[in-house]
């Protein structure tokens, strides 16, 4: 899975912005737009995602993975031979249909937390170091391929590597959960003969269904909360990387500081995968939060080089605090068997109201020219957020409620 997140960085995700200036100044496309074909893809993605939780919960991403990372390739491929603003969003949407995109992406991250329980931090740790290598590999080589062969050129090569990284190894890795194979989560010991494969275990937690979960104030707090944050975050993270280009900065300055960006972010999951065992996973999120409000005040006022380094390595701390919180809460809160129906739900609300922000921040910008008033409209979002996580208390399954939820 850590394979699939680097090579997920390919695959028009963090490197996505690199192509906005290019891509506006041959083609005439506003801000806006790209916000719009951001947004497509988040909205496409939130209205499979119940169905490839479910799928993945059933049959696993052992044959998914593979199927969207083809399909994700031959959709770049077709954008490279774009001409309009109208083909750009209809293919980002195309891609979000997979449910592939993103570091938190149903297909990368459930998998691995199905298997890990009582170390399922170090899990999250693992897995997330996929993110900072991705980066650094093919986020300054899309800059590379740009100047080399254009946009359109870049676009083709990197789908072609993504699809070669993910599909055979996901075929040959990659499998449901460890009772598919006759183990148990973290390695414990196999059940003893007679024993089915649902059967607890030490290193076993109780598990929430999805209706039992929905039930739970706790669930609908997080959902509120993910959902504000994402909003503030969807302002920002599409347009700095062209905001910096507009600045006068070099554009493969530019794609190194975004490279620096998911180290950070790699570095911050990794950390918080072993703090999380010390001090609660709200608290942490809530840390990663106020960076990220942090990093939007020094977005706004990077002018050089260094205060653009600076601005992306504490947006990068911040984003892993998200996306730490969003590969391990829901597991640690509601447990591992029906994880993929729960994040199938949770989701499209996310995705949605986090979809709303990059289109915004397009129109204000091409409107006043300027990204500041949306941009601190999502630090105050963001700080909202940080203050609701660390409010909202760990949900307790009342007695008896599984039972009348089967009459």
């Amino acid at each position: 899975m850590a394979s699939a997140s680097a090579a997920n960085m390919a695959m028009v995700t963090l490197n996505f912005g690199l192509f906005i200036k290019p891509m506006g100044d041959e083609l005439g496309i506003g801000r806006a737009t790209f916000g719009w074909a951001s947004s497509a893809r988040q909205f496409a993605t939130s209205a499979t995602s119940p169905i490839v939780g479910r799928l993945l919960d059933r049959f696993g991403a052992r044959l998914m993975l593979p199927i969207a990372a083809v399909l994700t390739g031959a959709a770049m491929i077709w954008l490279s031979f774009s001409h309009h603003g109208w083909q750009l969003i209809l293919i980002f949407a195309l891609m979000g249909l997979v449910g592939m995109s993103g570091p938190g992406a149903l297909m990368s991250s459930v998998p691995v937390l199905k298997w890990f329980v009582r170390n399922r931090g170090k899990a999250v740790a693992f897995m997330s170091l996929g993110i900072p290598i991705g980066a650094l590999i093919f986020v300054p080589l899309t800059q590379v391929f740009i100047d080399w062969w254009t946009w359109r050129g870049a676009l083709v090569a990197l789908a072609l590597i993504g699809v070669a990284v993910v599909a055979p190894l996901s075929l040959i890795v990659v499998r449901r959960q460890p009772e598919d194979m006759g183990l148990r989560p973290d390695g414990a010991a196999a059940p003893a003969a007679g024993h089915t494969g649902t059967a607890k275990c030490a290193t076993d937690e109780e598990s929430w269904t999805a209706k039992e979960a929905m039930r739970s104030g706790a669930f609908w707090r997080l959902v509120a909360v993910f959902s504000i944050v994402s909003l503030g975050v969807g302002t920002l993270g599409v347009h700095r990387i062209p905001s910096f280009m507009d600045r006068g900065l070099d554009a493969r300055l530019v794609s190194f500081a975004t490279a620096f960006d998911a180290v950070c972010a790699g570095i911050s999951v990794f950390t918080m995968g072993f703090l999380v065992r010390k001090y609660s996973p709200a608290l942490l999120g809530a840390v990663g939060f106020l960076l990220l409000g942090i990093a939007s005040v020094l977005t706004i006022y990077a002018t050089s080089v260094p205060v653009m380094f600076i601005s992306m390595a504490v947006f990068g701390l911040g984003i892993g605090g998200q996306m730490f919180l969003q590969n391990f809460l829901w597991a640690d809160y509601f447990g591992r068997r029906h994880l993929g129906s729960i994040r199938g739900i949770v989701t499209p609300v996310t995705l949605i109201i986090g979809g709303i922000g990059a289109p915004v921040a397009g129109y204000v910008r091409d409107a006043t020219g300027s990204y500041d008033s949306i941009w601190w409209g999502g630090v105050v979002l963001m700080l909202i957020g940080a203050l609701a996580l660390v409010t909202t208390r760990t949900p307790r399954k009342p007695e008896g409620l599984e039972a009348a939820l089967r009459e």
